[in-house]
């Protein structure tokens, strides 16, 4: 074959990539201004040859106008460029890739592109299906535990909780079996949808082969949030399922592992989900289990405080305990703060943190919270009429109560069944509670100030309350929340905020109580801010009705002794 020959050949491919769309040629001069382009080029970018931009640096990103420099300059030094990937801009300002290559032609900059975005896409689709399931279009084993490793990598820096929860569809190869291989793909697709509407987005939902689903939940607070999911997914999953017409149901079993307390690497995470999740399926199936070795004994813990609350309630199992309230600067006692705990039979006495917030989920804070009232205000009614000192009643309040219609009638029931003279009684609402419908908020509280009702805003200083509103909010005390009085003494953000609520408390007539006093630098601090009451270990730890009616009848006497000594009485370690 002659050289002539080879050249001939070589000129008709290349003309046949041009006609073929295959390749795009741009000349522009030395400068970079375009000159001409073929119907490839312009085709590939939706332009005209009247409507093409001036130069090349306007069809090129920004990003990549440094590699069009570098690419003129090798043409000029040697006469040609290595092809390099860049982006141009296509006449609807969208983009496209391309292999760009250049070369000295004639006093002429001869150019060629090569489209690579039909690679990329191609690339892409196998990428993805590389990741993916095909029937579901859910993430596969192999994209679960590299989001499982990146969340536990993330978590060994910000300490966050995650959990993995394995999932079996119950009889799946009885309805696979029944109504074939077809309805069998349906019915996972579908299950597969409904497992997805059921956690954020955040969250990861997989699918591991057959009938194994896998859920990644990321950065939950505790444990019980993966026992919430795993019951909203049987719920889910408990509806019927419609193909031709025709219903089928669905059960599932779920074994849950959760980090750190089970684990602390994909794999024995996993291993801890299938070791829950074969015991789920030894119960009988239909329900969720949590792997039982090592720290997770907390989490099954609150599963079975959960599935005693209810019951804990007509047991007479909870118990109203009462913390003293103590004012500055002589140490009377003014007052008390109702608080609940829960006596119960297995696992003993147990404070509020254990359970109100399962309250709070499940809905039992309400029938709680108005037992707990109804009982206080028995029990101060109860005490004066025993002849001691009256004393105001602090009863905290949920938003979820507060919000409640009935929320007033309620109170107004219990104040009529206990015949407690309504000014001895404070309804404590926390800052966050009162602003989620601040107008409608403002209204029910009128309503309790007509009836003789007094009212505290709880741990202020950690919600948002604006002064606009607290200058309306017709209330009587502020209590400025531990976690600021726990360093009042060390930290000056502390000091700043402590000494401003007070100086506002006293601004708008207010009473300022400190919650969480447990030194006497703390206590020092605060008599010199001039707060009003203060309550804490310091003085008492919560009591018990009847050693705090003892107090009451110490207080009696030691009221009696004053009379004649000209002393104050004290209260618990301060006396």
């Amino acid at each position: 074959m002659t050289f002539d020959s080879f050249e001939s050949r070589l000129d008709g491919a290349l003309r046949r990539f041009t006609d073929t769309n295959l390749i795009g040629v741009l000349f522009t001069d030395l400068a970079g201004k375009i000159i001409s382009a073929d119907e490839s080029f312009l085709g590939l970018l939706g332009y005209t040859s009247e409507s093409l931009p001036a130069t090349l640096s306007e069809l090129t990103s920004a990003e990549h106008h440094r590699l069009d420099e570098e690419a003129f300059e090798k043409v000029m030094a040697f006469g040609v460029c290595a092809p390099f990937e860049k982006d141009l801009i296509r006449h609807d300002r969208t983009t496209v890739s391309v292999l760009f290559g250049a070369a000295l032609h004639d006093e002429e900059i001869a150019c060629f592109v090569i489209d690579l975005s039909h690679n990329k896409q191609t690339q892409e689709k196998l990428n993805h299906l590389a990741y993916h399931d095909a029937l579901t279009d859910l993430p596969n084993q192999v994209l679960f535990k590299d989001r499982l490793k990146q969340a536990i990598a993330y978590s060994s820096r910000s300490d966050q909780m995650h959990a993995v929860l394995l999932l079996n569809l119950d009889r799946f190869k009885t309805i696979n079996d029944s109504l074939g291989y077809t309805a069998g793909d349906r019915l996972l697709q579908s299950v597969a949808q409904r497992l997805t509407s059921c956690v954020r987005e955040s969250d990861t939902v997989a699918r591991f082969g057959s009938d194994e689903f896998a859920i990644l939940l990321t950065q939950i607070s505790r444990p019980q949030d993966a026992a919430n999911a795993a019951r909203a997914i049987k719920e889910v999953l408990d509806q019927a399922f419609i193909f031709d017409e025709q219903e089928v149901f669905m059960s599932t079993s779920i074994g849950i592992s959760v980090y750190p307390h089970d684990d602390r690497d994909t794999a024995g995470l996993l291993k801890s989900a299938s070791t829950a999740l074969d015991r789920a399926k030894v119960a009988g199936g239909n329900n969720y289990q949590f792997y039982t070795a090592g720290g997770t004994t907390r989490a099954l813990k609150q599963l079975v405080l959960e599935s005693n609350l209810r019951g804990a309630l007509e047991r007479s199992e909870f118990v109203v305990h009462y913390q003293p309230q103590v004012a500055l600067p002589d140490f009377h006692l003014v007052g008390m703060e109702a608080l609940v705990r829960w006596r119960h039979p297995s696992l003993g006495m147990l404070p509020p943190s254990e359970f109100v917030p399962l309250a709070e989920d499940s809905g039992l804070i309400i029938a709680l919270g108005d037992w707990v009232m109804r009982n206080a205000c028995l029990q101060n009614k109860a005490w004066q009429d025993k002849g001691l000192a009256p004393m105001v009643l602090s009863v905290n309040f949920s938003a979820r109560q507060f919000q409640q219609p009935a929320f007033i009638s309620t109170v107004a029931e219990v104040l009529k069944e206990t015949n407690l003279d309504p000014r001895w009684l404070e309804l404590e609402l926390t800052e966050s509670s009162i602003m989620k419908e601040p107008e409608q908020a403002i209204e029910k509280l009128h309503e309790l100030k007509l009836m003789g009702i007094r009212v505290a805003i709880d741990d202020f200083g950690t919600g948002y309350s604006s002064l606009n509103y607290l200058k309306r909010f017709p209330i009587d005390t502020l209590k400025i929340d531990k976690t600021f009085v726990a360093d009042v003494c060390k930290d000056p953000h502390d000091t700043a905020i402590v000494r401003a609520i007070i100086t506002l408390g006293h601004a708008l007539d207010l009473t300022v109580i400190a919650e969480g006093v447990e030194t006497h630098e703390q206590l020092q601090y605060l008599t010199s801010l001039g707060c009003d009451v203060v309550q804490g270990f310091l003085f008492s730890k919560s009591l018990s009705a009847p050693v705090f009616e003892e107090l009451l009848c110490e207080q009696r006497r030691a009221a009696a002794l004053s009379t004649s000594h000209d002393t104050a009485p004290l209260v618990g370690e301060i006396a």
